[in-house]
């Protein structure tokens, strides 16, 4: 039981020194994005090839985010976080990388602008900058990350935690499932969401459609962090 309690009050003292570092990852962050500018994030899978159709679709989407005068978030590593890197970069745009340290694989990819890659230890401090400094989230298919990241920015959203930005799902195919299972499980069945929660975010399937949705929605909205 000592040994127990000893362990226990030397876990609370870490935890307390662990908020300065967890601040400093906040003010860097802050700093550096909020000299950025108007940013679109990109989500998606780590594990998409490049042969893949939404390897090069998000590519695609990339590079004519910064055609139209955006910078491109990206979570730093391969799959669609490369593509949405790689997109921008060859059009010479913005392209920000805001990557976490994993014991397990390389989190960064060579289509980051030098002065433009974040490093985290915290996966929420890093989805606080996703959210803050983008004006909108192109959602491409992916895992267990992208999932959260997606239902995230929706809860925020939706609870008016967060300014409204659009929230466009590409693939309409792959997101079929969740979708059906949102509207005929969370507002059919249950009733846990409004239906109006389901005109926070778009389904579509190609470049163009992306660049409607963000055009039309920043017609009436101005450029600024979301909270």
């Amino acid at each position: 039981m000592e040994n127990r309690n000893k362990k226990w009050n030397e876990t609370k003292t870490n935890d307390s020194w662990s908020i300065f570092k967890i601040m400093g990852e906040f003010v860097e962050g802050y700093e550096r994005m909020s000299a950025i500018g108007p940013c679109i994030s990109i989500f998606g899978s780590a594990r998409t090839i490049q042969d893949d159709k939404y390897y090069k679709l998000a590519e695609e989407i990339s590079s004519e985010i910064v055609n139209r005068g955006y910078g491109v978030i990206s979570g730093g590593g391969l799959g669609i976080m490369e593509a949405a890197n790689k997109g921008a970069n060859k059009k010479k745009g913005k392209s920000v990388g805001l990557c976490i340290n994993l014991p397990f694989e390389d989190t960064h990819n060579k289509f980051i602008d030098k002065d433009k890659q974040l490093n985290f230890d915290y996966f929420f401090v890093r989805k606080v900058m996703f959210v803050k400094y983008a004006q909108g989230f192109v959602v491409m298919p992916g895992g267990f990350g992208t999932l959260d990241e997606f239902f995230e920015a929706v809860t925020l959203v939706q609870t008016y935690k967060a300014e409204r930005f659009p929230i466009i799902l590409v693939g309409s195919k792959f997101w079929k499932g969740l979708i059906d299972w949102i509207k005929n499980t969370l507002l059919t069945e249950h009733k846990n969401i409004s239906k109006e929660d389901l005109d926070l975010f778009y389904v579509v399937d190609t470049k163009d459609e992306v660049i409607d949705v963000l055009e039309n929605f920043h017609k009436n909205y101005n450029f600024s962090p979301n909270f």
